[in-house]
């Protein structure tokens, strides 16, 4: 049997004490991108348990997406991720 060796830590701990491994990401065919989801894959960028150009690569996003969820995160939480809160979490001045 082969195992395929990752590069980078195979689990990272977060700032509340949870754990998050490979296991937790999302599947790369993901195509339904709930807020869920992308929190995961900003939070794995974050800690260091995969490389920013390794998420881009893996699911298809671009900079300025991955960005866009990261800003979200760190401005308004995880519920400005959901679809249906664009319009509430917008920024005025854009």
């Amino acid at each position: 049997m082969y195992i395929r060796r990752m590069k980078g830590p195979q689990s990272v701990t977060l700032p509340d004490g949870s754990s998050l491994t490979r296991s937790d990401l999302p599947s790369p065919k993901t195509r339904r991108w709930v807020a869920s989801r992308k929190a995961k894959v900003v939070m794995a960028v974050e800690s260091g348990l995969i490389a920013r150009e390794e998420a881009l690569e893996i699911w298809g996003l671009s900079e300025e997406e991955l960005t866009a969820w990261t800003d979200a995160i760190s401005r308004h939480g995880v519920a400005a991720l959901k679809a249906t809160a664009v319009q509430r979490y917008r920024d005025p001045k854009a």
